[in-house]
């Protein structure tokens, strides 16, 4: 497992999305699921104060006993519920996002403290200062943002240049292989500023690991437990038509579609680490493993082909 840099951070290049605690997985799943991930040589672990209702935090936490040195936590603020009269990206709720996470989390520091949605009812200015006074508090050691267009970021990093304080290291936003919006903008102000991109859905919610067929989901699949509004967002026919493809085009080259869905986002050099959920010790091995494959020039304008012919 190869390391990228975060600012000062080291990450592993296939992080884990802890999203699954404290929801589909329990205490002693997690501590498995943290297990296989030393052991393959994952160190990054993203969670958020809304997953599981603080819960995701919790068992993150008990699981990273005895081994914090070793491992790089990231955590989300500002989502929803805020105290009330306040907004995510309020100066006040920033303070005590940080002291709420540090107190689940059982530890001394987060790692990458990032602000999970903007907040367009107070200036970005409000929130970098007050993100900015965690950094040299030593609550935290860098920061970023998600949801964040490519505007947003080009204000927030003049902001923080101006006023000399803390830069977004990272924005956390969809792309996949099915999904590529981000690169149109985006990806022209990460290069700009030195900001690292961290894709979330980077397997379309399980629609890119092989166990999602044109009739739906196989039973225990994520995208077998949504509701029938949600799941048409990932299952249409544009997105079905190109997994066929896909499928075949990997099934030549000795090859599965999770190696060609990780492998493919981490030859972005936007792109440090892919985050991805599991829900076992197998799950961490096999994403652990789907990394490996340094997809040629040849073979990126092949799947480029490939994803045109399926969109026209």
């Amino acid at each position: 497992m190869e390391l990228r840099r975060i600012g000062e951070l080291e990450v592993s290049e296939v992080g884990l999305g802890c999203n699954n605690f404290g929801t589909r997985v329990d205490q002693d799943t997690t501590n498995e699921i943290f297990a296989a991930c030393l052991d393959t040589g994952i160190n990054f672990f993203d969670t958020a104060d809304v997953y599981g209702s603080g819960a995701s935090e919790e068992m993150l936490g008990h699981a990273i006993k005895g081994h914090r040195d070793q491992v790089v936590v990231a955590t989300k603020f500002g989502l929803r519920d805020m105290d009330p009269g306040l907004t995510g990206g309020s100066a006040e709720w920033v303070r005590r996002s940080i002291d709420r996470s540090l107190r689940r989390l059982d530890t001394d520091w987060i790692d990458l403290f990032q602000i999970h949605t903007p907040d367009h009812q107070v200036h970005e200015r409000e929130t970098l200062e007050a993100l900015n006074e965690l950094v040299v508090a030593g609550k935290v050691r860098e920061i970023g943002c998600s949801n964040y267009d490519a505007e947003r970021l080009d204000s927030a990093a003049d902001i923080s240049q101006r006023e000399a304080l803390a830069s977004y290291r990272t924005v956390q936003n969809r792309y996949s292989l099915l999904y590529r919006e981000p690169e149109s903008e985006v990806f022209d102000v990460c290069r700009e500023q030195a900001m690292g991109f961290l894709p979330f859905f980077p397997l379309e919610s399980g629609l890119l690991t092989g166990k999602v067929a044109a009739d739906g989901p196989r039973p225990g699949t994520r995208l077998a437990e949504w509701p029938e509004d949600r799941l048409k967002l990932f299952m249409t026919d544009r997105n079905l038509a190109a997994v066929e493809r896909l499928t075949h085009w990997v099934s030549n080259r000795d090859r599965s579609l999770l190696d060609l869905a990780f492998s493919w986002l981490l030859s972005k050099p936007e792109i440090p680490s892919v985050i991805a959920g599991a829900t076992s010790g197998a799950q961490v091995l096999a994403n652990s493993q789907a990394c490996g494959w340094r997809i040629s020039a040849v073979e990126m304008d092949e799947i480029d082909d490939l994803l045109s012919t399926s969109s026209n």
